[in-house]
């Protein structure tokens, strides 16, 4: 049990907050004036998880909190130590209704780092959800290229989407191109770690499993999910250049080159998440005791019923 006293738990509470605060603060201020931008209100949009949940610090399992941790008594997932400190620890009790998610998530977590990464995508899952279709998903902005020609960079390029969450707001015309057939039964047999999305998940994953996962790596997933998130949007067919975003043109063949060499970075900066984000869940199923289940439950999450 690593121990920490209040004036170190304060200061990276501190810190937290000073990291994350730039990302969050735009948010609230949009959403105060009633705006959205399809770029940074992806992930809190999307993903079910409150500002306040992603400002909240949390040491993950393994730390004992000494001093006045009245915050963390009133959340059932800590629990009071019973030591002369009275210090406060992770309940581990309050994960075990999970532990056939978890079983889950470190099975699709090595399923995907084991497998090469699929680089010719070329983000072109937005391209396919406006595909001979008049419905712009993203209405309020317009698109760089006509109707005509997302139809013939579509079906020159082909779709080879692997991701369940992509591939599910695919047109109807577009849906039968596509290389592969992602479902939520076979999400961990097919996803691979050049996925943008699989990549942006892990911000998912790792908060699925909050306060038991540190803060630290749940920050590190969300800023890498904002980094593929931007990629993901200046290679798509709309141009936001009055938000600031240069289009990556992924029609030519540079352009092309642009986006595989920024998803291969990504991919790369994932790995490494998930290999520590795999580390820390299986340190919990073993420190938990927890059975493998037999019964994997799919992996959608509450945002399913949104748009994209």
């Amino acid at each position: 049990m690593i121990v920490l006293l209040e004036p170190q738990w304060r200061a990276r509470e501190f810190a937290h907050r000073e990291r994350v605060q730039p990302w969050v603060d735009p948010r609230l201020e949009r959403r105060r004036r009633g705006l959205s931008h399809p770029v940074d209100d992806f992930l809190f949009d999307y993903y079910p998880y409150s500002v306040n949940k992603l400002l909240s610090w949390h040491p993950g399992h393994g730390v004992e909190l000494q001093g006045d941790v009245t915050q963390f008594e009133v959340d059932p997932a800590y629990r009071r130590l019973d030591n002369d400190t009275r210090g406060v620890t992770t309940n581990l009790d309050q994960l075990a209704a999970k532990a056939d998610r978890l079983d889950l998530v470190i099975r699709l977590l090595a399923g995907t780092a084991a497998r090469p990464a699929q680089l010719n995508c070329f983000g072109l899952h937005e391209w396919a959800m406006v595909y001979q279709t008049p419905d712009i998903r993203h209405s309020s902005y317009p698109l760089r290229v006509t109707a005509d020609e997302v139809t013939e960079i579509v079906d020159e390029l082909g779709l080879r989407c692997t991701h369940i969450d992509a591939y599910r707001f695919f047109t109807e015309a577009a849906t039968p191109t596509n290389n592969f057939e992602p479902t939520r039964e076979n999400q961990p047999d097919l996803e691979q770690p050049g996925c943008l999305h699989a990549n942006m998940d892990l911000y998912k994953y790792a908060m699925w499993f909050s306060p038991f996962i540190q803060s630290e790596l749940i920050a590190d997933c969300f800023e890498l999910a904002r980094t593929a998130r931007t990629l993901d949007m200046r290679a798509a067919p709309y141009d936001l250049r009055d938000l600031g975003y240069e289009p990556i043109c992924i029609e030519t063949a540079d352009g092309r080159r642009d986006y595989v060499e920024q998803q291969r970075l990504i991919a790369e900066q994932a790995q490494r998440l998930r290999t520590q984000l795999s580390s820390n869940l299986e340190a919990l199923r073993s420190v938990g005791n927890f059975g493998r289940g037999a019964n994997y439950p799919i992996l959608g999450h509450a945002a399913d019923s949104q748009t994209r």
